[in-house]
């Protein structure tokens, strides 16, 4: 993985950095900012980690995450990275004055914010970048580092399940594993330490599913939320579970928001579900994308399930 030079010669140049990550955080965006933070600041530099809706439970348990702010000054901002993102709007900077900008990230579906651009679709997670980039700085990972590197790359590959699990992938956790990085504590926080209130919630929105043909449909209300006192956060990943029955080809997930649904797909092999998103104005990955839609859950859910009759399960040229 080539990391652009021009990259490279601005995080040696400038002294502080203002680092973004998109709204609604996952792991790749919120380790790959942490590491990268942690990096710079091991060079001298000043960083100010940015995410506008703070670092969701299920993360708290990586290293350096209280230093993420969700407010602050957005009049002449620092050289701004924005990471696992390459979209102005999805950052929550869309009224910030930014002078200059980079863009370090691996969706595929792309818009044109960021002065400097370094956006590798087939890379497994951003967090691969930014190991590389590291590296191409002549930087050791610490342990720090790597707990958070190896989280960000252990999220995107769904715990090196999915197709974008390469040998460079595994190669590159092995020597994250060898810097520090601690698999079974890592994989405990991720998925073995649930709140009561997020497994009840789950288990509401599994009582929702609907199958049509090759399509599994949920979804999760606010009175959902408010019933067990949960938060969108607590979501994270409930899109996945349809995709576990075997007929199914692509998971439908609705989350009702104030006016309208947050759409998450998940497919399954070749069929790509960002052609969708884009229908609709979303984006992300062959496999998983999002979007948002205006509408009442029923014609929601008919427009959804139409654009995906229509293109992700259209038969290949």
């Amino acid at each position: 993985m080539k990391v652009p030079a021009e990259l490279l010669a601005l995080l040696r140049k400038e002294d502080t950095f203002f680092i973004a990550t998109h709204v609604n955080p996952d792991g790749d965006a919120l380790g790959s900012a942490l590491a990268l933070s942690l990096a710079l600041e091991s060079m001298g530099k000043k960083t100010i980690l940015y995410d506008r809706d703070g670092v969701p439970g299920p993360y708290l348990f990586l290293p350096g995450h209280e230093r993420f702010v969700s407010s602050a000054a957005t009049d002449g901002l620092p050289v701004v990275i924005l990471l696992d993102c390459n979209d102005r709007k999805r950052s929550g900077l869309e009224g910030a004055a930014i002078s200059f900008s980079a863009v370090i990230d691996h969706h595929e579906t792309a818009r044109d914010f960021g002065d400097i651009r370094w956006v590798e679709p087939d890379a497994a997670a951003t967090g691969m970048m930014v190991y590389f980039l590291i590296r191409e700085l002549g930087l050791e990972i610490t342990k720090d580092m790597a707990a958070n590197l190896y989280s960000a790359i252990v999220v995107d590959t769904g715990t090196f399940r999915y197709s974008n699990t390469t040998a460079e992938v595994l190669r590159v956790a092995a020597e994250l594993v060898d810097a520090g990085a601690d698999p079974q504590a890592i994989a405990v926080n991720l998925y073995e330490t649930w709140p009561e209130a997020r497994f009840r919630l789950l288990l509401m929105v599994l009582n929702t599913l609907e199958i049509t043909d090759r399509f599994a449909v949920t979804y999760v209300t606010r009175e959902m939320f408010a019933e067990t006192g949960t938060s969108p956060e607590d979501t994270e990943h409930f899109s996945n579970f349809p995709r576990m029955i075997g007929t199914i080809a692509v998971s439908v997930f609705f989350r009702e928001e104030e006016d309208g649904w947050k759409v998450s797909l998940r497919s399954r092999g070749e069929i790509d579900v960002a052609a969708t998103a884009q229908c609709f104005k979303g984006g992300g990955h062959r496999n998983a994308a999002g979007f948002t839609i205006k509408a009442d859950l029923e014609t929601a859910k008919a427009r959804v399930l139409s654009a995906l009759s229509r293109s992700a399960l259209a038969p290949s040229d």
